[in-house]
């Protein structure tokens, strides 16, 4: 029996806590959260112990884990209070701030033996583990361009007052949409080599972005185009949807489905054809105990608990993962301060005259020899 603490009972503590009491291998020991009317009303109905201070929770309680859903800004301090209190830890994405912190977590994770996941939830839709399975396989060949997009209604009209307002906090489409389809470029491509054109654009929010775009770069030439809105209501809900590019096909993937072309001179994966394949996330998704939102929800949990249990320090979006994706959001905020780079038409034109001057003079030259 694993014995779990949760930190944070907003929308994602609340569904973790209800995911994790359906669990037979978990006991959710222990709550924290700063809203003591909740507080009083999960102690009354559900028997469980309930805190205002975390760090009390971790001296009172004998956990094995918690789980931490809190703003992201107060990720670094709880996840380091956990693990130095030898406790494993499931925090929520995006992992923190400040990568160079993240770097100091995972190796204090690695140096205590202790499992450290964040919830970069994806990884165990389906389909997106269908395209990692396709492209470990190299059934595509050598991948040349990636467009990653993540679309939703989530900001349509002038709003603040929230930690997701405020930069400071961890808010905006960066850290809260873009976070996803950036992970799974990394989980597909590893860590760029660089960024540019980064555009971190408001279009109703005072002090955060509501839309980016930025291009990634990868030294064997592959570039990926990033596109993401959260003030787009053409959509009803998050759609997060990824397209790859091969020498030998391309795959297209979402939440519900991947969409396969491989040319005749492909690898074809067993249980593909040459041309045109589609596996939908129904028949690519294992079954889960409880059925919240959607089975990652509970496969990503189900995940920590085997880990934590077998105490098997490596895995799916271990500490060292997210910290890639923490890192290219920091150097995209950087591209996008140091504003656009742009290129003068003019020195540009008189540039290519002067190189069709240079050339007319060569061949006038070669002419005269003859």
């Amino acid at each position: 029996m694993v014995r779990i603490g949760v930190v944070g009972l907003g929308k994602m503590g609340l569904s973790h806590y209800a995911m994790l009491r359906a669990n037979p291998d978990v006991e959710v020991v222990a709550v924290c959260d700063s809203f003591s009317y909740l507080l009083g009303i999960l102690n009354k109905y559900t028997g469980v112990k309930t805190y205002t201070d975390h760090s009390r929770m971790l001296q009172k309680e004998d956990l094995d884990a918690v789980v931490i859903s809190t703003p992201t800004r107060l990720h670094a301090p709880m996840v380091r209070d956990a693990l130095m209190s030898g406790v494993s830890v499931f925090c929520e994405k995006p992992f923190v701030l400040n990568p160079a912190e993240g770097e100091e977590l995972a190796q204090l994770a690695q140096l205590k033996s202790l499992v450290g996941q964040v919830g970069y939830h994806n990884r165990f839709v389906g389909a997106f583990s269908e395209v990692k399975k396709l492209l470990d396989s190299k059934a595509i060949g050598q991948v040349t361009h990636v467009l990653a997009e993540a679309y939703g209604p989530v900001v349509l009209r002038p709003k603040g007052g929230t930690w997701r307002s405020k930069s400071n906090e961890g808010g905006g489409c960066l850290y809260d949409y873009a976070a996803h389809p950036l992970n799974l470029v990394h989980w597909y491509l590893g860590a760029p080599s660089g960024v540019g054109g980064t555009i971190l654009n408001s279009v109703f929010s005072r002090e955060i972005d509501d839309e980016v775009s930025s291009t990634l770069f990868y030294p064997d030439g592959c570039s990926v185009q990033l596109s993401v809105n959260w003030s787009d209501e053409s959509v009803r809900k998050m759609t997060t949807r990824i397209t790859l590019w091969g020498t030998t096909g391309r795959i297209y993937a979402d939440r519900q489905e991947c969409q396969v072309y491989l040319r005749d001179n492909a690898r074809v994966p067993d249980g593909y054809n040459a041309g045109w394949n589609t596996r939908y996330t129904t028949e690519l998704t294992e079954p889960v105990r409880f059925y919240l939102r959607g089975e990652e929800y509970s496969a990503q949990l189900e995940a920590f608990v085997r880990r934590v249990a077998d105490a098997q320090v490596d895995g799916v979006n271990d500490f060292r993962s997210a910290v890639q994706t923490d890192h290219c959001m920091a150097m995209m905020i950087e591209d996008a301060e140091g504003g656009p780079r742009v290129v003068d038409l003019e020195r540009v034109l008189d540039s290519q005259t002067k190189k069709r001057s240079f050339a007319h003079k060569i061949v006038d030259r070669i002419r005269g020899d003859r």
